[in-house]
């Protein structure tokens, strides 16, 4: 037993070292996006590409994450960091009061999706917490992608789409592929479970070594598929006859998906596969997934998706307020469409009351603005007019300024209109939203900035 023991300590040390690049893209693929995790020893991962994701909700989102995990998630290199040999480590850790603490991190993109007419594939070379029995009760390390419009709102989910590349829980040797669409409960998608599939890792256990997980998109296809994969192992496939309509359109019709990693501890799925509350005073505090490399790659369509995010904020927003911020760049958006410009490039469409869209970490810097200005265009009815609103940090939050706007001759017809804000100043998300009184379109939007 002893012998067994160094010898199994052995192989899981080296599979915890063992660190692969992120693979070149094959014949026909084009590398989209990725993050190899090379940084120093117990730093946090780049702001460029992860918004760590702190507490036990969003703003104003569902309790507990919406899924009743009792953890609460943290920016602490403790349960988030380098490791050193090329790998990001997210540790959940019992303090000596009993309560968990982990890490959640999401990317800064949030418009991953296929070219048109092509295949989007979401790739990462995970090891799961190796930790097992009821050691591992409570244990939820995932790594999965939402719909961009859910950022911001938090109201909107199934219908925007989840992908569950990877999931696991209570340290079984099990990886569960899931999709989450539609409405809830029921639904296309069979809410709250979703339409899953789940094996075995290849080889050796999920727990032990690490494996491959990848998701693909082939929009190449009709109907369109999507399917999961471990180790190159095709194991779960959901077409879009399978959705239907309208819930393949909302989960599919948006800007794109970001990605997240994270290990949750206790909640609906742990609890529900073990059949009792977790975590439990058996479980074992400490145990890391750690991640090699997550990568996006594009084959085939008219092109492949932009290698760098619609915006370029500081850190991977939307960058200074006082620069020109292209109002069709946005980072999430509600019932905006974006059409060709008669300026060149491309505008934002079809805005009409309850719109809005959304722009990450702006920064206003230390000095506040006076005014801001917009490029707007409105070919609506005689006596039809709306406000174009700024607001910061929330969709509902109260506007900081904004104009009304009429036809201006045609929704191509462009003119530059100011209005005043009330001051900010620091690193914020902007939200341009759209209200009026009647529910036609009434404007469209080239771009915006702010002065000082």
């Amino acid at each position: 037993m002893a012998v067994l023991t160094v010898i199994t300590t052995a192989v899981a040390a080296v599979s915890v070292t063992a660190r692969a690049a992120v693979p070149p893209p094959p014949a026909g693929w084009s590398l989209v996006w990725s993050d190899d995790f090379t940084g120093a020893a117990n730093t946090l991962p780049s702001a460029a590409n992860w918004i760590i994701d702190t507490g036990t909700s969003y703003p104003g989102g569902p309790p507990n994450w919406g899924t009743g995990e009792i953890q609460t998630y943290t920016n602490s290199t403790t349960n988030v960091s380098h490791d050193g040999a090329g790998n990001l480590r997210i540790t959940p850790v019992r303090g000596s009061s009993g309560q968990w603490t982990s890490a959640r991190i999401e990317t800064v993109r949030t418009n991953f999706k296929p070219p048109s007419g092509g295949v989007l594939a979401i790739e990462g070379r995970i090891q799961m917490p190796n930790v097992t029995g009821a050691a591992a009760a409570g244990y939820w390390p995932a790594f999965w992608a939402l719909g961009a419009p859910y950022r911001g709102n938090y109201q909107n989910w199934p219908s925007i789409g989840e992908f569950d590349v990877m999931e696991n829980v209570n340290g079984l040797n099990t990886v569960y592929g899931v999709l989450h669409c539609g409405v809830a409960p029921g639904g296309p998608c069979n809410e709250f479970n979703g339409l899953g599939a789940n094996r075995a890792c290849p080889g050796s256990t999920c727990q032990s070594a690490f494996h491959t997980y990848r998701f693909e998109w082939d929009a190449s296809v009709n109907p369109q598929q999507l399917r999961w994969y471990v180790d190159g192992q095709q194991y779960h496939t959901v077409t879009q006859t399978q959705v239907g309509q309208p819930h393949w359109g909302n989960m599919t019709n948006h800007a794109g998906y970001f990605l997240l990693l994270n290990v949750a501890m206790g909640g609906s799925f742990p609890n529900g596969v073990a059949g009792t509350t977790t975590p439990t005073s058996a479980t074992v505090s400490g145990r890391s997934m750690l991640v090699d490399y997550v990568a996006v790659y594009s084959r085939g369509g008219g092109g492949t998706p932009p290698t760098t995010p619609p915006t370029t904020p500081p850190g991977g927003g939307g960058g200074s307020a006082y620069s020109t911020i292209e109002a069709e760049a946005f980072n999430g958006q509600s019932g905006a469409g974006v059409e060709t410009c008669s300026e060149g490039g491309q505008n934002l469409s079809n805005l009409a009351n309850g719109d809005w869209a959304r722009y990450d970490r702006i920064d206003f810097g230390s000095t506040p603005p006076r005014d801001f200005v917009a490029r707007v265009a409105s070919g609506a009815a005689g006596g039809v007019s709306g406000l174009v609103e700024v607001r910061i940090d929330s969709p509902t939050s109260a506007p900081i300024g904004g104009f009304a706007v009429g036809n201006t001759g045609g929704w191509q017809s462009w003119r530059s209109v100011p209005g005043n804000v009330s001051a900010v100043t620091g690193v914020h998300t902007v939200y341009l939203t759209f209200t009026s009184g009647q529910p036609s379109d009434f404007v469209n939007v080239n771009w915006f900035t702010f002065r000082r």
